[in-house]
């Protein structure tokens, strides 16, 4: 059997007398969208900080691509292919969305850092930042300082700034977050668009947006990783509907 594109191999982490990750192992294919879903405070964005390499893991590996990335900086993760985005938008309001979108893929060059606004009248970077727009469906509003854009265009931004860094993984931190409805429903039509194009990681408590999207779903509970199956096999699994799902999963 071929080795998954992300895998981690008994992932352990701490602060102080806290256990966050707790001997996690899973592997996401390539293609493949696998939601982690579990209570605050279960170490779901924990988990997500080890594999972009912000957290260092205590002990354990992770491999992607078939390399032992566990010590690699996150600058050296993303130049093989990890991108991810945060619970909390991080973009730069005061520059355009094609602004934002031309810097990664300047910093995806490796080039040294000029004035912004040569760096997004380049066409070397303004196409690709335009054509990440555009699979985001926000290409209308490249020219809006990103700080103007709405909280849902913003999510659609971050992806663009992660599509910019041409990846292998997203890894998307409760994107949904803060959204309102009609915002949510733009977010989850792109992701729905993107999946199978890249592999991807999604933390997210919206479980009909979960279940919508998944092709596996992974549940933690205290750092632990009770369960991984199908979202048909998680909303049946007795475990999984004590631990966390109660009555959403009825």
């Amino acid at each position: 059997m071929a080795e998954p594109l992300l895998e981690l191999r008994r992932l352990r982490k701490a602060f102080g007398a806290l256990v966050v990750t707790d001997d996690v192992s899973l592997g996401v294919e390539a293609g493949e969208l696998h939601a982690i879903i579990g209570p605050n405070g279960a170490g779901k964005t924990t988990l997500i900080h080890q594999v972009s390499g912000l957290v260092r893991p205590a002990s354990g590996a992770i491999r992607f691509a078939g390399e032992d990335v566990t010590r690699l900086p996150m600058h050296r993760r993303v130049r093989r292919g990890i991108a991810r985005s945060f619970q909390i938008t991080s973009i730069l309001p005061g520059f355009s969305g094609l602004e934002n979108v031309a810097l990664a893929v300047q910093a995806r060059a490796g080039s040294s850092f000029r004035m912004i606004g040569d760096a997004a009248s380049e066409p070397a970077l303004n196409d690709p930042a335009r054509e990440a727009l555009e699979t985001v469906g926000l290409l209308h509003r490249a020219e809006v300082p990103a700080g103007l854009l709405s909280h849902g265009e913003k999510r659609q931004l971050e992806l663009a700034i992660a599509l910019a860094t041409a990846p292998k993984l997203l890894l998307l931190d409760e994107p949904l977050a803060g959204t309102g409805h009609e915002e949510s429903r733009r977010v989850i039509e792109v992701l729905r668009r993107l999946k199978g194009r890249y592999a991807m990681v999604l933390i997210e408590h919206d479980m009909e947006a979960v279940f919508a999207l998944a092709d596996r779903v992974s549940v933690l509970v205290y750092g632990r990783l009770i369960a991984t199956d199908t979202p048909e096999r998680i909303r049946a699994n007795a475990e999984v509907r004590g631990a966390y799902l109660g009555e959403e999963a009825a």
